[in-house]
């Protein structure tokens, strides 16, 4: 028999389970076992990068999505090991895990399933890894916030068990799938997971049958993984927050129907929490509803103050209050169906559409209901006032609170951690990646002997030791862990002395080809540049851009004597001068004012026009660097909108004037 059967599902993150089987071949040299994965029908190239490269897996294709316990269960009835392990794929292991998972088991023949230490990728303790089961009170608990605002409190933070030491092991209700070893002798007693849960819950259901034959289910501190949580729900269609909210309620009606009391209070807390967190996935559009139709009751009530007069002193009282919510109401649904409100974009150009088409459709209504046609004058004003406000305040939301906006300009300031070894090939890679832009700020490596070396014209600024003042003193926003000159000891270890914040950390793949982490996945090699859909290229980017300069040609022209004036005070009044001369150009639509830095003869993609400034121009670059000035102008066609011009144009600005020479 062998120690251990490893098992995982895998579900279209091809890359993530590649990290995960190559961290998996280092811990587990000295273990006599077996990799089973069970693939759900991805279509990412999973099974073909298993075949071709883990030749030894022993792989399962399903045809179908049949879930995540019914998965398991098709390898768990083939695994021969004495240990199982239920893994997934978006995991890395550490080099001791699997040795210490099993020693520990080995001591304690009464624990029936274990699962180590989960962390999220910010080096935090991910908190479903150790959790209660959820009866009446702790679900209520949970769902009103209590657990939260007391997470020391035994009494309200149960659920999520934060008021134990995470650095402490101890017997607990249940576990995360993401990491769970069982005894295939528990597995031959209670059999697998239920089938009726699709995703979701079937951990919890599993540690509750494991309980009632008797045996301990237990969280182990003395080792850890990190989880990228929720990648596969990603790459999917499925529904989430609703399957999971089912499966809860399938878990209450199943292990609670004795109680008719208790299984109502947790459907009742389990509907709660699936409105919060529907609510929290829409909050955006939701908002930007309730304060659009506020200011709509404001913007008319202001239209019929302006306009009264002797003649008209107002809307009758018979028809107030419904006067100032109906055609509010109107609005609305027609910018729903303009698209106005989406989860994560304020777009204006579709409200305007919207506003537009609103003021007709109402203004036509008079004409039947002429009952309600007091004042077509007062309409006109309230839709001025609209256009005005509604704008405004998507304006300053997305320019001062960088909400509503897809695209940011601003490079990652990225920090590599390397070994001995060198990390010239992701370096190379990094620079030419169209998918993120990065300014490689420096490198960490793993020797104090090492500062003051370069690699690639790099820079090694600091040691694992004091990454974390590195990170703070250089204001990092992306690490990246080169697994190829990294044990993923090394690697936890210095997510550990990093801690958690805002910092993202990401793991470059063994072969260099990919970087992974908490929602941010990016292919290094090179990608046919034809197959790339530009938004620069797209008719209602192009307008808005044409739009945009021809109203800031104007606007220069008309405040060119000022910002004249102003450059000659701070001694740039030559590419003050120089950038002016280029607006007659923009007006004749020869060149744009934010776009590539030169036309580029070699390739038929239409990457806009010639821009007077671009991301050439306000990135720290050398503009001897083609490839790198290639790589820009790429990023800024593929990633082109209306508000990324304004916040490049309003940098080149500063740039020009408030930067001594």
């Amino acid at each position: 028999m062998l120690d251990l059967s490893i098992i995982i599902v895998n579900y279209n993150v091809k890359e993530f389970l590649a990290n995960l089987l190559h961290s998996l071949r280092t811990a587990a040299k000295n273990i006599s076992h077996e990799i089973i994965v069970v693939d759900n029908a991805s279509e990412d190239g999973s099974t073909e990068l298993i075949k071709s490269k883990f030749p030894e897996i022993k792989l399962i294709e399903n045809q179908n999505n049949v879930g995540f316990g019914s998965a398991n269960n098709q390898a768990l009835k083939i695994a021969r090991g004495k240990y199982f392990l239920l893994i997934n794929p978006d995991t890395i292991v550490k080099e001791d895990t699997l040795e210490k998972m099993i020693e520990m088991m080995e001591a304690d023949s009464t624990i029936g399933a274990a699962g180590c230490k989960v962390l999220n990728p910010d080096g935090s303790l991910q908190l479903a890894c150790r959790r209660s089961f959820p009866g009446p009170w702790t679900s209520f608990t949970k769902v009103v916030g209590l657990s939260k605002l007391f997470p020391n409190s035994k009494i309200f933070a149960k659920y999520n068990l934060t008021y134990l030491d995470e650095n402490n092991s101890y017997e607990v209700d249940a576990l995360s799938g993401a990491f769970m070893m069982i005894r295939k002798s528990v597995y031959d007693q209670i059999g697998g997971f239920d089938q009726q849960f699709f995703m979701y819950g079937e951990d919890l259901d599993l540690c509750y049958r494991i309980q009632r034959a008797g045996f301990k289910v237990f969280y182990f501190h003395e080792t850890e993984i990190i989880h990228y949580k929720g990648e596969s729900t990603k790459r999917s269609s499925i529904d989430e927050t609703k399957i999971f909210y089912q499966a809860m309620q399938l878990f209450v009606s199943k292990h609670f129907t004795a109680s008719f009391l208790v299984s109502w209070i947790l459907r009742f807390a389990i509907t709660l929490r699936k409105a919060a967190a529907l609510l929290n996935i829409y909050k955006l559009p939701l908002f930007a509803i309730c304060f659009d139709l506020l200011i709509y009751i404001f913007a008319l009530m202001e239209a019929e103050s302006i306009y009264a007069n002797e003649r008209w002193p107002g809307f009758p009282a018979f028809v107030i209050p419904y006067v100032y919510i109906v055609p509010g109401v109107i609005q609305l649904i027609i910018s729903l169906f303009f698209g106005v409100y989406q989860k994560r974009n304020l777009s204006i150009l579709k409200l305007v559409i919207a506003l537009f088409t609103g003021m007709l459709f109402l203004a036509a209504l008079t004409f039947f209901f002429k009952q309600f046609a007091f004042s077509r004058a007062v309409l006109l004003i309230n839709y001025a006032i609209l256009f005005v406000l509604l704008s405004s305040w998507r304006i300053i939301f997305k320019l001062v609170f960088k909400i509503g906006i897809a695209a940011d300009s601003r490079k990652q300031r990225t920090l590599i951690v390397t070994g001995e070894t060198g990390s010239e090939d992701l370096i190379r890679k990094l620079r030419k990646s169209l998918s993120n832009l990065n300014e490689i700020v420096g490198l960490v490596s793993s020797s104090k002997k090492d500062l003051g070396k370069k690699i690639e014209n790099i820079e090694i600024i600091g040691s694992i030791d004091t990454i974390n003042k590195t990170i703070t003193e250089m204001k990092i926003d992306t690490v990246i862990f080169n697994s190829k000159a990294l044990s993923y000891n090394e690697i936890f270890r210095t997510i550990a002395l990093s801690g958690s914040g805002t910092t993202q950390f990401l793991v470059a793949g063994s072969e260099l080809d990919f970087v992974v982490g908490k929602s941010t996945f990016s292919i290094l090699d090179d990608i046919s540049l034809m197959k790339i859909e530009y938004n620069i290229s797209a008719p209602l980017h192009k307008t808005t851009k044409w739009i945009f300069d021809k109203f800031a040609s104007l606007v220069l022209l008309l405040f060119y004597p000022l910002l004249y004036l102003l450059s000659n005070f701070v001694r740039r009044k030559n590419d003050a001068r120089n950038f002016l001369k280029g607006v007659l150009s923009v007006l004749s639509g020869k060149k744009s004012f934010v776009g590539i830095n030169k036309e580029d003869s070699k390739n038929k993609i239409y990457l806009g026009k010639v821009g007077l400034t671009g991301l050439w121009y306000i990135e720290h670059i050398q503009h001897s660097d083609e490839d790198e000035i290639r790589k820009l102008n790429l990023y800024y066609a593929k990633n082109q909108n209306v508000w990324l011009d304004i916040e490049i144009f309003g940098k080149t600005i500063s740039k020009m004037i408030f930067k001594s020479e």
